[in-house]
């Protein structure tokens, strides 16, 4: 029988979402490394989806944000702490907030505070102002929304979003974690269901799959297909308008966890599989995820017992004595200063090589030569870092500039019966594994119900187990500490998990140094614009038909604006609209898949903006319109609005003629 007394509720839960979006032209993008992926526009808006639990009897609180970004820097999250302690005191700290990231590779980069993110280009202040704006509203909707509420836990599996990408590195590792992964996939998908008064508002679903759907050819934002699945249960589904409903009635969060490995390009290529559609991969790897996930939610999930709890310390990475009790060769061993291998320079092949033409995967035979010449005459350094051949020595360059982070968090934090390692890295499904194992065997706790949180709170690159490090693909070379990085988060992972355990607290003595004042700005002053000889701000250049079929897509150009003027957070650049009677009702913004706003420069100081509509197969048939909402900067004047509306046209049912 279902469970129906809510008066029980032990947890209280609060959930929101605000737009997090930032710079959409000329904003290099984030995750595949490359200088000339920029932003040209968007596709799906980013979103934080905040969501804080309470348990009155112990008054211990946890907050945890899912962000639709390609990383969480600790530029992020010291500046989301400062903010909320302004906002809440000391209800939030770093112990008890988790800020992770889905990973998306098609968002706007340059807010960090550590120099190899930002690019040529530099520090970006409009789209660190968005993010961290977009992150303290949803927070501050998430807090004034607590409720009492059941949470319940489920486990399911999901087989056909993900695939080994560097499989002869995961074959070096034991036959006992070769064999618990025997499709070399970690096919666990967990959901977390928020109920009030019987009735689902919200669900965070954990899954392993980068979110690499889209190619490093794009250049319009999209929060890809952890952000496409979260967009469908709360907008296709559930019927959320994101600019009409400031407070939803239903959340669903799509996050990480140990995705190190696991590719979504199931056919072995950028762009290669199910389709050979980076869009329509994007929706179809969406769409599974959120399937498995609305299974889970349908069925019986039984009630979650236990308390909410945290703990969380800081550790120099660089610097960590590892005990012979994780080592795994019964010796004593240490991690070293952060060092880039060559392999590092090629790329992930299944999701798309850097330009970097004269690296690779495995073998670099002159830099290895190098290396292995330096090892000679640094033992600390060999025994840390070999076989890696050392490219960038991170270390190094620490010391002219803040390039990588060496001091970061590592975070344990306790929901009910559910057990969220924050890790601030890209961890391999066998070390997440190795680390999911430490933690459940401290705590007594069902491994199923211990996830490695990837991506949360700053940046260190990847997590390999030793085994996977020596073969030094692209993940191992990544692994920027050395051999022994994951046996030092073991470590520290086991040290929480006891604390946990024990009721103790935990002790830093160290914390990330913050770098906010050693930022160089990239060059943001935009010109004034121009609309192009002839017309004026918010003409139509290109017209669209005056009849399309349903499912048939509509095009128009307008002279716009650059539109980084005005990000229009919360907001929207367009709207696809329908004539209803006497009004003009909107039924599609930029926030949609079947919408895309697109810029490019024209000559001198001009904008054309062209916004897409992909009518879908069952639109209403009816007059249509399209609108376009811009900012100009005018020669000697302050930004003002423009805009403008396309010609109408009519949509006829798909069968129409036929």
């Amino acid at each position: 029988m279902p469970e129906t007394n809510y008066s029980t509720d032990r947890h209280l839960v609060g959930r929101a979402i605000a737009d997090i979006t930032g710079e959409p032209a000329e904003a290099g993008m984030l995750g595949y490394g490359r200088a000339d992926q920029k932003t040209t526009g968007i596709h799906l808006r980013l979103r934080a989806r905040a969501f804080v639990f309470v348990d009155p009897l112990v008054d211990r609180r946890v907050l945890l944000v899912v962000t639709d970004l390609p990383l969480i820097f600790s530029s992020i999250t010291q500046e989301v702490l400062r903010r909320l302690a302004e906002r809440f005191g000391d209800t939030y700290t770093e112990s008890n907030v988790m800020l992770t990231a889905t990973h998306t590779h098609c968002g706007p980069g340059g807010y960090s505070h550590h120099r190899l993110y930002n690019g040529s280009a530099g520090f970006r202040p409009r789209t660190f102002a968005a993010i961290v704006d977009g992150i303290i509203e949803a927070v501050e909707g998430a807090h004034e929304d607590l409720a009492p509420a059941t949470l319940r836990l489920a486990h399911g599996e999901l087989h056909d979003a993900s695939v080994n990408r560097s499989r002869a590195a995961f074959d070096r590792n034991p036959q006992e974690e070769k064999e618990f992964f025997p499709d070399a996939i970690d096919p666990q998908t967990t959901l977390l269901r928020i109920d009030r008064e019987g009735e689902p508002v919200g669900v965070v679903n954990w899954f392993a799959t980068h979110c690499t759907s889209m190619t490093n050819r794009n250049t319009l934002i999209s929060g890809d297909n952890k952000g496409y699945a979260a967009y469908h249960w709360e907008h296709v589904v559930e019927g959320v308008n994101y600019l009409a409903d400031p407070d939803p009635d239903f959340v669903a969060a799509f996050a990480q966890t140990n995705a190190g490995d696991m590719s979504p390009n199931l056919g072995g290529g950028p762009g290669d599989g199910p389709t050979g559609d980076e869009f329509e991969n994007t929706r179809i790897l969406g769409l599974r995820q959120y399937e498995v996930a609305a299974k889970l939610a349908a069925g019986y999930m039984p009630r979650m017992a236990g308390s909410i709890d945290f703990r969380s310390v800081h550790i120099d990475l660089s610097a960590v004595t590892v005990s012979a009790e994780f080592t795994g060769d019964e010796r004593e061993h240490r991690t070293g200063r952060p060092a880039g291998g060559a392999a590092a320079f090629a790329g992930a092949g299944y999701d798309g090589p850097t330009h970097w033409k004269t690296f690779r995967e495995g073998r670099n035979p002159g830099w290895e030569l190098l290396s292995r010449l330096a090892y000679r005459f640094a033992p600390s350094l060999r025994d840390a870092q070999a076989p890696k051949a050392i490219v960038a020595p991170g270390g190094l360059l620490n010391r002219i500039g803040p390039y990588v982070q060496e001091i970061v968090p590592v975070q344990l934090l306790q929901i009910g019966e559910l057990y969220l390692l924050g890790i601030p890295g890209e961890v391999t499904i066998a070390a997440g594994l190795r680390l999911r194992r430490t933690v459940a065997t401290a705590l007594g706790a069902e491994p199923a119900n211990v996830l490695v949180a990837g991506y949360s709170n700053a940046y260190i690159h990847y997590v390999t187990t030793p085994q996977e490090y020596d073969a030094q693909h692209y993940e191992g070379a990544s692994t920027l500490f050395g051999r022994w990085e994951l046996p030092a988060l073991q470590q520290v992972a086991a040290q929480l998990a006891t604390a946990m355990r024990d009721g103790s607290a935990v002790s830093s003595d160290t914390r990330a140094p913050d770098l906010s004042e050693r930022q160089r700005p990239a060059e943001s002053a935009l010109p004034s614009d121009f609309p192009p000889v002839g017309y004026g701000f918010g003409d139509v250049l290109t017209e669209p038909a005056s009849e399309y079929r349903a499912g048939e897509r509509v095009e128009v150009e307008f002279a716009g604006a650059h539109p980084n003027h005005d990000l229009h957070r919360g907001s929207t650049y367009l709207m696809v609209q329908r004539r209803d009677g006497e009004r003009w009702r909107t039924i599609a913004d930029d926030s949609d898949w079947t919408t895309t706003f697109s810029w490019a420069p024209g000559p001198g100081s001009s904008s054309r903006i062209t916004i897409a509509w992909h009518s879908p197969a069952d639109a209403t048939p009816g007059h249509y319109r399209i609108r376009y909402f811009g900012d100009a900067l005018k020669t000697g004047s302050d930004r003002v609005p423009i805009g403008g509306t396309s010609p109408g046209f009519w949509i006829h049912a798909e069968d129409q003629g036929e």
